[in-house]
């Protein structure tokens, strides 16, 4: 049973149905709306724990109508990874890292594609194709592969070769195109009408958001159904960060916080492509394309979000900020968490943690506070940006390594 309402603009909030194919409205997304006094009659929070360890433990906060038919590749639960030596660093007692690297396809990705492909399929379309610069290619292949469906994937020409060869391998057709993110988006637009398929970019379709939302949710009962004092999230296209925002508002309404404090909502960015923190800075409510954006952090690299607004009234509403690190501390703080704490983090978390090293050096965050850090995929999508980083000796049969000298100082 769904207990969707429809959808809403969020831009001037008029109302579309949900039983259709829907892109944007007036340029901008498109928002699903639950019945939630349906909800919470229907199941309390506590029920919900008794479920499968699943993101789609919260069905009846998503839009899915047959669950029995969803493709889906087994997804579970993400970890919160309490993170001790790399808080001490930092001089927090509480920093926690939610693992999605754990998804199938190795990212967050994941959430939002299951969900778009399912609603995709109960819609009757046969054909998706988004643009990407990292891991939304690879989820988008695999959950059409699972549903029967036809991915077309437009990609920068320096997009990671993981994440090339990923979606090539899981069955869509690719594209490399001489030119960034929103190019490609340009392209899977004007080919729409001559190939027929249906545009999954980025919040430019009402259901990626709900997968995402489920971060949210997660976490929220992870921590005993509170919220943290701070969330700190890699910011490209912001879709997760809208999706825990909009998380929060509903399980609010339901009445399952136990303390409705939100944490103050941190969006971090790339220096080198910095469209919502410099929007933030001047006190714009919609962020300017960001022009020559580049990064080593790919999932970073996009110069204008079309729910730029969004994620700075979340920002802004939470008393959060939007910051950047410039690519060598990203990679410095990269390399540093992972060898603490056993985690597969990716360059776009590294921004988040070089942002944290920041803020807790500023004094705007306390060794108390609660903090959470989104890892939003696998580090071994990055070979070319972490690998060029090794200079690893070479032994050869025989030599009679001097040992000290091999290794760097302990």
């Amino acid at each position: 049973m769904s207990f969707v309402l429809g959808l809403e603009s969020s831009i001037d909030g008029s109302q579309h149905p949900h039983d259709r194919p829907q892109g944007l409205h007036a340029g901008r997304p498109l928002l699903v709306r639950y019945d939630l006094e349906a909800v919470g009659a229907a199941v309390t929070r506590d029920e919900l724990t008794q479920r499968e360890s699943s993101p789609w433990r919260y069905r009846e906060l998503l839009p899915i109508e047959d669950w029995e038919a969803m493709p889906h590749l087994e997804e579970s639960m993400t970890p919160l990874v309490h993170c001790r030596r790399l808080g001490e660093e930092l001089g927090l007692k509480r920093l926690l890292i939610k693992d999605e690297s754990r998804l199938p396809t190795g990212s967050f990705k994941a959430r939002g594609l299951a969900m778009a492909v399912a609603r995709a399929k109960e819609l009757g379309l046969t054909r998706l194709a988004l643009p990407t610069a990292g891991n939304a290619g690879g989820a988008l292949a695999a959950y059409c592969a699972r549903a029967g469906l036809e991915s077309f994937v437009l990609m920068p020409i320096d997009t990671p070769a993981v994440n090339r060869d990923e979606a090539r391998l899981l069955g869509a057709q690719c594209v490399l195109v001489d030119g960034l993110i929103d190019d490609c988006g340009a392209l899977v637009a004007a080919g729409a009408e001559s190939m027929g398929w249906f545009d999954c970019s980025t919040l430019k379709e009402p259901y990626r958001i709900e997968g995402k939302k489920t971060m949210g949710l997660e976490l929220a009962e992870q921590l005993g159904w509170t919220l943290p004092d701070h969330f700190l999230y890699p910011t490209g296209g912001g879709t997760g960060l809208i999706g825990c925002w909009k998380a929060f508002d509903e399980l609010e309404t339901l009445g399952w916080l136990d303390d409705t404090s939100r944490p103050k909502m941190v969006a971090c960015q790339a220096a080198g492509c910095a469209p919502i923190p410099t929007a933030f800075e001047a006190d714009e409510r919609h962020a300017e394309r960001f022009e020559n954006a580049a990064t080593v952090a790919s999932g970073l690299r996009v110069p204008k979000a079309v729910g730029d607004f969004l994620i700075l009234d979340a920002v802004r509403a939470s008393g959060g900020s939007a910051r950047t690190a410039t690519d060598e501390r990203l990679l410095e703080w990269t390399w540093r968490a992972s060898a603490l704490e056993g985690l597969s983090i990716c360059p776009e978390t590294g921004c988040c943690l070089a942002v944290l090293d920041d803020l807790c050096r500023q004094g705007a965050i306390g060794a108390d506070d609660t903090v959470v850090v989104i890892n939003t995929g696998a580090a071994q999508k990055y070979a070319e940006v972490l690998g060029a980083e090794l200079n690893l000796p070479l032994l050869h049969p025989g030599d009679e390594p001097n040992w000290p000298q091999l290794f760097d100082p302990c």
